[in-house]
Protein backbone atom coordinates (compact mmCIF):
# COMPACT_ATOMS: atom_id res chain seq x y z
CA UNK A 1 0.00 0.00 0.00
CA UNK A 2 1.51 3.77 -0.80
CA UNK A 3 2.31 5.66 2.09
CA UNK A 4 2.72 9.81 2.33
CA UNK A 5 6.78 9.37 1.84
CA UNK A 6 5.81 7.07 -1.42
CA UNK A 7 3.58 10.27 -2.95
CA UNK A 8 6.33 12.70 -1.69
CA UNK A 9 9.15 11.26 -3.56
CA UNK A 10 7.31 10.92 -6.75
CA UNK A 11 6.21 14.59 -6.71
CA UNK A 12 9.38 15.93 -5.50
CA UNK A 13 8.66 17.55 -2.08
CA UNK A 14 8.38 16.70 1.73
CA UNK A 15 6.08 14.47 3.25
CA UNK A 16 4.61 17.63 5.28
CA UNK A 17 3.52 19.28 2.10
CA UNK A 18 1.54 16.26 1.09
CA UNK A 19 0.03 16.00 4.15
CA UNK A 20 -1.42 19.15 4.19
CA UNK A 21 -2.10 19.29 0.47
CA UNK A 22 -4.30 15.73 0.89
CA UNK A 23 -6.06 16.51 3.91
CA UNK A 24 -7.06 19.77 2.83
CA UNK A 25 -5.84 21.39 5.97
CA UNK A 26 -6.02 25.48 5.90
CA UNK A 27 -2.69 26.37 6.80
CA UNK A 28 -1.69 24.61 2.63
CA UNK A 29 -0.22 27.08 1.09
CA UNK A 30 1.82 25.67 -2.03
CA UNK A 31 1.79 26.80 -5.59
CA UNK A 32 -0.82 25.27 -7.62
CA UNK A 33 1.89 23.53 -9.77
CA UNK A 34 2.88 21.88 -6.77
CA UNK A 35 -0.76 20.81 -5.29
CA UNK A 36 -1.49 19.41 -8.97
CA UNK A 37 1.51 17.65 -8.96
CA UNK A 38 1.22 16.44 -5.17
CA UNK A 39 -2.70 14.50 -6.68
CA UNK A 40 -1.15 13.70 -9.57
CA UNK A 41 0.98 11.41 -7.49
CA UNK A 42 -1.63 10.72 -5.13
CA UNK A 43 -3.81 9.65 -7.94
CA UNK A 44 -0.78 7.34 -10.04
CA UNK A 45 0.05 5.29 -7.02
CA UNK A 46 -3.29 5.10 -6.39
CA UNK A 47 -2.82 6.88 -2.75
CA UNK A 48 -6.11 6.42 0.00
CA UNK A 49 -5.33 8.37 3.18
CA UNK A 50 -5.66 5.85 6.15
CA UNK A 51 -8.49 7.80 8.35
CA UNK A 52 -8.17 5.70 11.01
CA UNK A 53 -4.97 6.85 11.89
CA UNK A 54 -5.61 10.06 11.06
CA UNK A 55 -8.42 10.27 13.57
CA UNK A 56 -6.20 8.51 16.26
CA UNK A 57 -3.57 10.98 15.50
CA UNK A 58 -5.92 14.12 15.99
CA UNK A 59 -8.61 12.52 18.20
CA UNK A 60 -11.07 13.19 15.27
CA UNK A 61 -13.42 10.55 13.64
CA UNK A 62 -13.77 12.72 10.04
CA UNK A 63 -17.64 12.15 10.69
CA UNK A 64 -19.80 15.29 10.99
CA UNK A 65 -23.77 15.38 11.61
CA UNK A 66 -26.00 16.71 9.56
CA UNK A 67 -29.44 18.00 10.88
CA UNK A 68 -32.52 18.86 8.51
CA UNK A 69 -35.79 19.67 9.52
CA UNK A 70 -37.23 16.42 7.27
CA UNK A 71 -35.72 13.82 5.43
CA UNK A 72 -38.44 13.58 3.00
CA UNK A 73 -38.61 17.37 2.06
CA UNK A 74 -37.43 17.89 -1.75
CA UNK A 75 -36.19 21.22 -1.04
CA UNK A 76 -33.19 19.53 1.28
CA UNK A 77 -32.42 16.79 -1.22
CA UNK A 78 -29.88 19.35 -3.32
CA UNK A 79 -28.87 20.58 -0.01
CA UNK A 80 -27.73 17.19 1.34
CA UNK A 81 -26.44 16.27 -2.02
CA UNK A 82 -24.05 19.85 -1.98
CA UNK A 83 -22.85 17.92 1.88
CA UNK A 84 -21.67 15.07 0.98
CA UNK A 85 -19.87 15.45 -1.82
CA UNK A 86 -18.18 18.73 -0.17
CA UNK A 87 -16.92 16.19 2.82
CA UNK A 88 -15.95 13.30 0.20
CA UNK A 89 -13.61 15.88 -0.96
CA UNK A 90 -12.61 16.75 2.10
CA UNK A 91 -11.97 13.08 3.30
CA UNK A 92 -15.10 13.26 5.68
CA UNK A 93 -18.61 11.61 5.99
CA UNK A 94 -22.02 12.42 7.40
CA UNK A 95 -24.16 11.30 9.55
CA UNK A 96 -27.90 12.24 8.44
CA UNK A 97 -30.59 12.94 11.33
CA UNK A 98 -34.25 14.18 10.93
CA UNK A 99 -34.71 17.21 13.93
CA UNK A 100 -38.52 17.55 13.18
CA UNK A 101 -38.43 18.59 17.10
CA UNK A 102 -34.64 19.28 17.68
CA UNK A 103 -34.51 18.47 21.96
CA UNK A 104 -33.91 14.87 21.47
CA UNK A 105 -31.76 15.26 18.91
CA UNK A 106 -29.90 17.65 20.45
CA UNK A 107 -28.99 15.66 23.16
CA UNK A 108 -28.05 12.62 20.94
CA UNK A 109 -25.67 14.95 19.17
CA UNK A 110 -23.81 16.40 22.45
CA UNK A 111 -23.37 12.36 23.30
CA UNK A 112 -22.35 11.44 20.26
CA UNK A 113 -19.61 14.26 20.14
CA UNK A 114 -18.92 13.36 23.88
CA UNK A 115 -18.03 10.31 22.55
CA UNK A 116 -15.71 11.38 20.11
CA UNK A 117 -18.27 10.01 17.36
CA UNK A 118 -18.80 12.97 15.23
CA UNK A 119 -15.92 15.96 15.36
CA UNK A 120 -19.24 18.57 14.29
CA UNK A 121 -22.27 19.12 13.47
CA UNK A 122 -24.51 21.41 10.32
CA UNK A 123 -27.66 22.37 11.42
CA UNK A 124 -30.60 23.29 9.10
CA UNK A 125 -32.82 25.07 11.23
CA UNK A 126 -36.61 24.40 10.77
CA UNK A 127 -39.32 26.74 10.38
CA UNK A 128 -40.54 26.41 13.90
CA UNK A 129 -37.23 25.84 16.06
CA UNK A 130 -36.97 28.01 19.15
CA UNK A 131 -33.81 29.37 20.90
CA UNK A 132 -33.74 26.82 23.52
CA UNK A 133 -34.20 23.76 20.62
CA UNK A 134 -30.74 24.56 19.51
CA UNK A 135 -29.17 25.53 22.77
CA UNK A 136 -28.11 21.81 23.50
CA UNK A 137 -25.98 22.62 20.26
CA UNK A 138 -24.82 26.08 19.68
CA UNK A 139 -24.12 26.39 23.38
CA UNK A 140 -21.87 23.53 24.24
CA UNK A 141 -18.40 22.54 23.04
CA UNK A 142 -19.64 21.35 19.83
CA UNK A 143 -18.34 22.95 16.51
CA UNK A 144 -21.53 24.04 14.83
CA UNK A 145 -22.66 25.54 11.74
CA UNK A 146 -25.82 27.02 10.98
CA UNK A 147 -27.39 26.54 7.40
CA UNK A 148 -29.87 29.37 5.93
CA UNK A 149 -30.43 30.75 9.52
CA UNK A 150 -28.21 33.80 11.28
CA UNK A 151 -28.62 34.14 15.51
CA UNK A 152 -27.38 36.91 17.22
CA UNK A 153 -25.92 34.41 19.84
CA UNK A 154 -24.13 32.51 17.78
CA UNK A 155 -21.12 33.06 15.07
CA UNK A 156 -20.85 30.75 12.50
CA UNK A 157 -23.63 30.53 9.31
CA UNK A 158 -23.84 29.93 6.12
CA UNK A 159 -26.93 31.45 4.29
CA UNK A 160 -29.16 31.68 1.08
CA UNK A 161 -29.18 35.37 -0.97
CA UNK A 162 -32.99 35.58 0.02
CA UNK A 163 -33.82 39.19 -0.10
CA UNK A 164 -32.34 38.17 -3.99
CA UNK A 165 -34.64 35.65 -4.37
CA UNK A 166 -37.47 37.83 -3.25
CA UNK A 167 -36.68 40.32 -5.59
CA UNK A 168 -36.43 37.97 -8.60
CA UNK A 169 -39.89 36.86 -8.11
CA UNK A 170 -41.92 40.48 -7.28
CA UNK A 171 -39.54 42.10 -10.13
CA UNK A 172 -41.22 39.37 -12.61
CA UNK A 173 -44.62 39.51 -11.57
CA UNK A 174 -43.82 43.40 -11.98
CA UNK A 175 -43.17 43.22 -15.09
CA UNK A 176 -45.86 40.77 -16.23
CA UNK A 177 -48.40 43.86 -15.05
CA UNK A 178 -49.06 43.09 -11.89
CA UNK A 179 -49.76 46.00 -8.78
CA UNK A 180 -51.25 43.98 -6.65
CA UNK A 181 -48.76 41.21 -5.33
CA UNK A 182 -48.87 39.53 -2.00
CA UNK A 183 -46.40 37.49 0.31
CA UNK A 184 -47.40 34.03 1.78
CA UNK A 185 -44.31 33.94 4.24
CA UNK A 186 -42.78 31.81 7.24
CA UNK A 187 -43.32 32.37 10.66
CA UNK A 188 -42.45 36.00 11.62
CA UNK A 189 -39.43 34.32 13.89
CA UNK A 190 -37.78 32.66 10.92
CA UNK A 191 -34.53 34.33 10.09
CA UNK A 192 -35.34 33.08 6.40
CA UNK A 193 -38.86 34.65 6.77
CA UNK A 194 -37.21 38.06 8.09
CA UNK A 195 -34.63 38.04 5.11
CA UNK A 196 -37.44 37.25 2.43
CA UNK A 197 -40.05 39.76 3.43
CA UNK A 198 -37.11 42.46 3.22
CA UNK A 199 -36.45 41.53 0.19
CA UNK A 200 -40.15 41.56 -1.05
CA UNK A 201 -40.32 44.63 0.84
CA UNK A 202 -37.60 46.72 -1.11
CA UNK A 203 -38.32 45.05 -4.55
CA UNK A 204 -41.90 46.08 -4.54
CA UNK A 205 -40.67 49.87 -3.31
CA UNK A 206 -38.19 49.47 -6.00
CA UNK A 207 -41.00 49.28 -8.55
CA UNK A 208 -43.20 51.90 -7.60
CA UNK A 209 -45.40 49.70 -5.73
CA UNK A 210 -46.68 49.71 -2.51
CA UNK A 211 -47.20 46.52 -0.02
CA UNK A 212 -50.48 46.02 1.54
CA UNK A 213 -50.28 44.54 4.71
CA UNK A 214 -54.12 42.62 3.71
CA UNK A 215 -51.86 40.54 1.04
CA UNK A 216 -49.20 39.23 3.43
CA UNK A 217 -49.25 36.21 5.47
CA UNK A 218 -46.76 34.69 8.08
CA UNK A 219 -47.90 31.45 9.04
CA UNK A 220 -45.55 29.13 7.36
CA UNK A 221 -43.64 27.05 5.22
CA UNK A 222 -45.26 23.99 4.78
CA UNK A 223 -48.17 22.69 2.77
CA UNK A 224 -50.71 23.29 5.20
CA UNK A 225 -49.91 26.75 5.97
CA UNK A 226 -49.68 27.30 2.47
CA UNK A 227 -53.43 26.60 2.37
CA UNK A 228 -54.34 28.17 5.60
CA UNK A 229 -52.94 31.31 4.00
CA UNK A 230 -54.84 31.01 0.92
CA UNK A 231 -57.97 30.83 2.46
CA UNK A 232 -57.15 33.83 4.24
CA UNK A 233 -56.87 35.69 1.50
CA UNK A 234 -59.73 34.26 -0.31
CA UNK A 235 -61.85 35.90 2.31
CA UNK A 236 -60.64 39.63 1.19
CA UNK A 237 -63.30 41.61 -0.33
CA UNK A 238 -60.47 42.87 -2.63
CA UNK A 239 -57.98 39.86 -3.70
CA UNK A 240 -54.26 40.18 -4.82
CA UNK A 241 -53.64 39.14 -8.29
CA UNK A 242 -50.06 37.69 -7.70
CA UNK A 243 -48.26 35.80 -4.74
CA UNK A 244 -45.01 35.66 -3.97
CA UNK A 245 -44.93 32.60 -1.85
CA UNK A 246 -41.94 32.08 0.08
CA UNK A 247 -41.16 28.22 0.19
CA UNK A 248 -42.37 25.85 -2.78
CA UNK A 249 -43.56 23.39 0.00
CA UNK A 250 -46.42 26.34 0.96
CA UNK A 251 -46.63 26.79 -2.93
CA UNK A 252 -48.13 23.51 -3.31
CA UNK A 253 -50.72 23.89 -0.85
CA UNK A 254 -51.62 26.95 -1.79
CA UNK A 255 -51.95 25.61 -5.39
CA UNK A 256 -54.54 22.91 -3.55
CA UNK A 257 -56.59 25.40 -2.01
CA UNK A 258 -56.83 27.97 -4.45
CA UNK A 259 -58.36 24.89 -6.66
CA UNK A 260 -60.88 24.02 -3.88
CA UNK A 261 -61.98 28.04 -3.54
CA UNK A 262 -62.40 28.05 -7.40
CA UNK A 263 -59.25 30.37 -8.09
CA UNK A 264 -58.16 29.76 -11.16
CA UNK A 265 -54.20 29.65 -11.93
CA UNK A 266 -52.50 31.59 -13.49
CA UNK A 267 -55.92 33.22 -14.89
CA UNK A 268 -57.48 35.04 -11.38
CA UNK A 269 -53.62 34.41 -9.79
CA UNK A 270 -50.40 33.99 -10.39
CA UNK A 271 -47.45 32.46 -8.20
CA UNK A 272 -44.04 32.15 -7.80
CA UNK A 273 -42.57 30.31 -5.23
CA UNK A 274 -38.92 30.78 -3.93
CA UNK A 275 -36.72 27.45 -3.74
CA UNK A 276 -37.03 24.75 -6.48
CA UNK A 277 -37.80 21.40 -6.67
CA UNK A 278 -39.04 18.07 -8.75
CA UNK A 279 -42.75 18.62 -7.20
CA UNK A 280 -43.00 22.44 -8.48
CA UNK A 281 -42.04 20.81 -12.11
CA UNK A 282 -45.25 18.25 -11.24
CA UNK A 283 -47.79 20.03 -9.77
CA UNK A 284 -50.50 21.22 -11.48
CA UNK A 285 -50.33 24.14 -13.41
CA UNK A 286 -46.15 23.64 -12.76
CA UNK A 287 -45.06 26.16 -10.48
CA UNK A 288 -42.76 29.07 -11.72
CA UNK A 289 -39.68 29.23 -9.03
CA UNK A 290 -37.00 31.17 -8.02
CA UNK A 291 -33.96 28.67 -7.88
CA UNK A 292 -31.59 29.07 -5.19
CA UNK A 293 -28.20 27.89 -5.13
CA UNK A 294 -29.03 24.78 -2.65
CA UNK A 295 -26.08 22.58 -3.44
CA UNK A 296 -23.69 25.16 -3.23
CA UNK A 297 -25.21 25.78 0.28
CA UNK A 298 -24.41 22.35 1.34
CA UNK A 299 -20.98 22.57 -0.22
CA UNK A 300 -19.94 26.02 1.15
CA UNK A 301 -21.51 24.70 5.00
CA UNK A 302 -19.25 21.48 4.56
CA UNK A 303 -16.38 23.65 4.15
CA UNK A 304 -17.59 25.52 6.49
CA UNK A 305 -17.53 23.51 9.30
CA UNK A 306 -14.38 21.55 8.23
CA UNK A 307 -12.42 25.05 8.32
CA UNK A 308 -14.21 25.35 12.04
CA UNK A 309 -13.08 22.30 13.15
CA UNK A 310 -9.86 22.05 11.66
CA UNK A 311 -8.57 25.74 12.50
CA UNK A 312 -11.83 26.87 14.53
CA UNK A 313 -12.31 29.39 12.18
CA UNK A 314 -15.57 30.90 12.12
CA UNK A 315 -17.43 33.51 10.05
CA UNK A 316 -20.99 34.09 8.22
CA UNK A 317 -21.13 33.33 4.93
CA UNK A 318 -23.94 34.36 2.30
CA UNK A 319 -23.73 32.07 -0.95
CA UNK A 320 -24.15 34.74 -3.77
CA UNK A 321 -22.84 32.30 -7.08
CA UNK A 322 -25.00 31.41 -8.82
CA UNK A 323 -27.43 33.61 -8.13
CA UNK A 324 -30.84 33.19 -7.84
CA UNK A 325 -32.70 32.58 -11.13
CA UNK A 326 -36.37 32.23 -12.57
CA UNK A 327 -37.67 29.20 -13.52
CA UNK A 328 -40.58 30.21 -15.59
CA UNK A 329 -43.52 27.36 -15.84
CA UNK A 330 -47.06 27.80 -15.89
CA UNK A 331 -48.21 29.72 -12.50
CA UNK A 332 -47.87 32.70 -13.87
CA UNK A 333 -49.49 35.17 -16.42
CA UNK A 334 -50.35 39.16 -16.99
CA UNK A 335 -53.07 39.85 -15.16
CA UNK A 336 -56.47 39.96 -16.85
CA UNK A 337 -58.10 43.82 -16.47
CA UNK A 338 -61.33 43.32 -15.56
CA UNK A 339 -59.46 40.91 -12.85
CA UNK A 340 -56.98 43.52 -11.62
CA UNK A 341 -59.33 43.37 -7.75
CA UNK A 342 -61.12 39.62 -8.32
CA UNK A 343 -64.19 39.64 -6.15
CA UNK A 344 -64.69 36.58 -3.46
CA UNK A 345 -66.64 33.67 -4.79
CA UNK A 346 -69.75 33.30 -3.43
Amino acid sequence: MPTLSDVAALAGVSVSAVSRVLSNAPSSRVSGATRQRIENAARELNYHPNFAARALKFSRTNVVALVVPDLTNAIFSELMRGVEEAAAELGYMVLLARAESLQPTAATIAKLVGEGRVDGVLVQVGDSMTRDDLAGIIDGQVPAVLINSRRDDHVGSVILPDEAGAAVAVNHLAGLGHTNIGLVNGLPSTDSAQRRRYGFEQAMRAAGLSVDEQFVTSLGYDPQQGRAAMRSLGELAMRPTALVVANVNAALGLLVEARALGIHVPDNLSIVAINDAWTAENAWPPLTTVRMPLYELGKRSMVAIFDRIRADAIEDIVVTDPAPELVLRESTAPPLAQQRHIQPTN
